[in-house]
């Protein structure tokens, strides 16, 4: 019987090690994934702050490359090279050009012969120019005293009429050229502008803006809707002739805020009678 009972519990001790092995591995194993979550926690609450870091780096990466674009588009604005000429466009005028300074992309010619000045454009040199890619200009230069609204009012419709006669598109603009010497006011300004305006054509106003000239005075004196819809050409500041490659950036002075959209910045070229200057790629809509 004794032997029996010794038996018995050996028999239940050996099949009980087991299980307590077992409860005290997965004991372990529970305590360790805790620990886990625990570390895993505490990393996710100190991961927030990093992810912030790399988030503000972010952004501001990308408002600086924001800022970089817009100084980029600003400074890229397209803007094309010409030049105007009183004397008649010949082949050899053209190759002139072209050789010694580049290929223009628009063309300043006047409207009429204004003798011992200018020879006036004709449809052969239209055909010249516009077959070599070249946008025309029109240039009207038959008044000298640029004063009264009447005057304005006539000289504007002087120049509708030789514009109509030589087959220029409605939408092209006119350019009147008030040279410095010439005496200007705000009343011819404003006929110019409300004759032209009335037609199929665009006002222009040529001359040296220069800070209170008579001509910037006179400008800035015109009616709103007139400085609104006046494209503007300034001779100011002159610089020098130079080629196509190398020619200054765009900075006229003129009306601010209006349509500044051309400037003369180099005169009476030696090897081309020619003057060069450079223009807003919006200019090229008001073209020929």
């Amino acid at each position: 019987m004794k032997k029996w009972v010794k038996l018995f519990f050996f028999t239940m001790i050996i099949s009980i090690i087991p299980v307590v092995i077992t409860s005290c591995v997965g004991a372990n194993e529970e305590n360790n994934e805790e620990q886990r979550n625990n570390s895993n926690e505490g990393n996710a609450e100190t991961t927030p702050s990093n992810q912030n870091g790399e988030n503000n780096a972010s952004q501001s990466n990308s408002n600086d490359q924001t800022t970089n674009d817009q100084s980029r588009t600003e400074q890229e604005d397209p803007i094309v090279w010409g030049v105007d000429s009183a004397s008649y466009t010949t082949v050899n005028l053209l190759q002139c050009v072209t050789s010694n300074y580049g290929n223009p992309q628009v063309w300043g010619r006047y409207l009429g012969t204004k003798e011992g000045i200018s020879a006036g454009l004709d449809q052969q040199e239209v055909e010249l120019l516009q077959d070599n890619n070249i946008e025309i200009l029109p240039i009207y230069n038959h008044v000298e005293n640029l004063t009264g609204y009447e005057k304005g009012v006539n000289e504007a419709e002087s120049a509708i009429s030789m514009a109509e006669d030589l087959g220029i598109p409605a939408g092209v603009a006119i350019f009147v050229d008030a040279e410095p010497i010439y005496p200007v006011d705000s009343a011819f300004i404003q006929g110019w502008y409300d004759t032209i305006n009335a037609s199929d054509y665009v006002a222009g106003l040529y001359g040296v803006f220069e800070p209170d000239s008579n001509l910037s005075n006179a400008f800035n004196a015109i009616s709103n809707e007139a400085k609104k819809n006046t494209i503007i050409w300034s001779a100011y500041p002159k610089t020098q002739i130079t080629t196509k490659e190398n020619a200054p950036s765009y900075q006229p002075e003129g009306p601010e805020n209006f349509k500044l959209y051309g400037w003369q910045y180099g005169i009476e070229a030696e090897t081309c009678n020619i003057d060069t200057n450079l223009f807003k790629e919006e200019m090229i809509k008001y073209l020929w």
